[in-house]
């Protein structure tokens, strides 16, 4: 089975070298292109693509821009519907003219029909012209939010596990999700406001206009004044929109500790105390909520009670009109037709208003992502480097003022497995997660003759494979798990992870869904599989933090056995407190105190106590090595 997979390696290599080997898939989506990236560890990133020229990710004109075609429809359609409104007074004020006209025997009940006809045509027209604007208007805001969430998505997966954990989960998840579409919300209100408000509007002026101008001038006299108290209510709208979302990524993040840990907090009895901290959560969230939404919503109808006060002028200087003694002469249709227009300018007047909470609500979404709206990096093909040495030279690494370990030094080749060992807490995995450079160390490490602080990200991708303590698997399928979308045969690395013969027998073989998280398998299945991934991307440097962590004695044998086949190329940094195979391994470096002592097997137990202590309680010493 070794040889086999050994072969099977091979050509799988060589095939994928023919097409990057780091299994990037281009798809194109109607407005979009996104691309799919396989990164050390087998993780999977979905980046967006910039495919228009001067896109700036981080102006919002620039989405405005990109979605021309959908906003040309909109204005079009806009431009009919809203002018179209403009009709409705008019024929209500000809309909109640016409019924006067009846009642004194002027007119006949065919001419009201034929009225009532051409109003029915002609608001069918309006109609079907809003929902044509309506129509765009939301795939204007659906393509705008899709953008979006794609930059800020490629954005949040290039930033590093340390700044990610600082920030949260909770927080991350809001600005990801509530904070983009709150942004949305503001551009697509925007957008429909610009014309059932803003042309709407200056259709009714003219037409009030040209009714009466004079009481037209003084019957709008209190709409500026809604307009004035919106600009006025800006801060507090702000500040009550910024601490309801802050509120509500606190409450995410409790909510996903309840949900991650809720066997944990039962089993040691610490439930209440959890459930406290998330009563205060909720508690404060419950209070910035009700706050935003009185800014939100209560606002308004006080903005439209304002506004209008003008109908007093109306009914008093527009019935002096109908009776021939003010500053025009009306009949009752040039009344109802005035008064009607008046009530639609009021109604529209206070969505503005309105239109200004929900932009001042968008601008604070949009100050907390901004930062990450950003184009991401155009990703060039994966140049997987052929093996060289590894050499550590006094490599030291120190969090803040304490040190981790120090004094390092050793030369790996191709084909050596390194273990790495020592007690809790000794910095073990911390060594690990130097070769990926997140924060930087002294010394030297290098890769042939290049220092690993000195390569981009991108080289780093190609030179390092990295397994952590987190399987980190996705709900899908145990075969996409393993391949991340690579065309190639998943059964050798499942079969080299000791976990082939688990896999035939489920449900569904490689096509059996996992779960989230793997919620499905042990947990010696779910860190194999991840194994089994790291496997099918290979790379010439691995490192293996604690892979036999959960694995039995006889399951450790065989992985450990594929292996040391796999391994005839690369070098491997295998981390372990278990040490039955250590006695295999070319080097060992161990690790106490912060300081670092590195040699063969033999030389650490002669001369480090503490590691032949720890060997011969787990193995039993020399018997072991006899049997073995």
């Amino acid at each position: 089975m070794v040889a086999d997979f050994g072969e099977k390696t091979k050509e799988s290599t060589a095939a994928l070298d023919k097409e990057w080997f780091c299994t990037m898939i281009v798809v194109r989506t109607t407005m979009q292109i996104h691309l799919f990236e396989i990164r050390p560890g087998g993780c999977l990133w979905i980046l967006p693509m910039k495919n228009e020229k001067n896109f700036r990710p981080d102006r919002i004109f620039s989405y405005f821009r990109v979605e021309w075609l959908p906003l040309a429809f909109v204005t079009l359609s806009g431009l009919i519907y809203n002018i179209g409104l403009l009709a409705t007074p008019w024929f209500e004020g000809r309909l109640a003219q016409c019924l006067a006209d009846i009642l004194s025997g002027s007119e006949t009940a065919a001419q009201m029909a034929l009225l009532v006809l051409v109003y029915i045509l002609v608001t069918l027209l309006v109609q079907a012209s809003r929902f044509i604007k309506r129509f765009y208007v939301r795939r204007f805001a659906n393509n705008i939010n899709r953008r979006m969430k794609g930059i800020l998505y490629a954005n949040l997966v290039r930033q590093s596990r340390a700044s990610l954990e600082k920030e949260g989960a909770g927080e991350l998840m809001t600005k990801a999700i509530s904070d983009v579409d709150d942004c949305v919300e503001g551009m697509r209100k925007f957008t429909t406001e610009v014309f059932d408000t803003g042309v709407a509007l200056a259709g009714h002026v003219v037409m009030l206009l040209v009714y009466d101008w004079r009481l037209a001038l003084l019957s709008l006299l209190f709409t500026p004044f809604s307009y004035v108290c919106a600009a006025w209510m800006k801060k507090p709208v702000q500040r009550a929109g910024a601490a309801y979302k802050k509120a509500a990524g606190a409450l995410s993040a409790a909510t996903l500790d309840r949900a991650q840990n809720a066997v944990t907090y039962r089993i040691y009895g610490c439930e209440d105390a959890r459930a406290e901290r998330y009563e205060e959560a909720l508690d404060t969230y419950e209070k910035t909520a009700v706050k935003n939404n009185v800014w939100q919503s209560a606002l308004p109808p006080l903005y439209l009670a304002a506004s209008e006060a003008g109908v007093l002028f109306i009914l008093w200087f527009g019935a002096k009109n109908v009776l021939g003694t003010g500053w025009r002469v009306w009949d009752i249709a040039a009344f109802t037709t005035f008064l009607s227009c008046f009530t639609k300018l009021v109604v529209k007047s206070s969505k503005v208003a309105k239109l200004f909470n929900s932009v001042q609500k968008a601008e604070v979404s949009w100050k907390r992502i901004k930062p990450l709206m950003k184009s991401p990096e155009q990703l060039d093909a994966l140049d997987v480097p052929a093996a060289e040495d590894v050499t550590l030279r006094n490599l030291s690494f120190a969090c803040g003022d304490t040190l981790i370990f120090s004094g390092l030094s050793l030369t790996a080749h191709p084909g050596d497995i390194i273990g790495v060992t020592g007690p809790v807490a000794c910095g073990k995995s911390t060594f690990g997660r130097v070769f990926l450079c997140e924060a930087p160390y002294e010394g030297s490490a290098q890769f042939g003759r290049k220092e690993f602080s000195a390569l981009t990200p991108r080289q780093i991708s190609a030179t390092v494979g990295y397994l952590g303590h987190d399987p980190e698997l996705s709900a899908d399928t145990v075969q996409n798990n393993v391949l991340c979308g690579s065309k190639q045969d998943a059964m050798p690395y499942l079969a080299a992870a000791a976990l082939k013969g688990e896999v035939l027998a489920m449900e569904n073989g490689l096509d059996t869904v996992i779960g989230s998280s793997g919620t499905r398998l042990s947990g010696g299945q779910a860190q194999r599989l991840a194994l089994a991934r790291t496997l099918a991307h290979p790379r010439p440097v691995l490192i293996l933090d604690d892979p036999f962590s959960a694995l039995d004695r006889d399951t450790e044998d065989t992985v450990f056995a594929d292996l040391q086949e796999y391994a005839r190329d690369k070098v491997v940094f295998l981390i372990s407190h278990r040490l039955y195979h250590f006695p295999q391994m070319q080097k060992i470096v161990f690790m106490d105190g912060g300081k670092t002592t590195v040699g063969t097997h033999e030389e650490l137990l002669a001369s480090v106590p503490v590691y032949r202590q720890l060997y011969e309680s787990q193995t039993g010493g020399k018997q072991h090595e006899e049997q073995a």
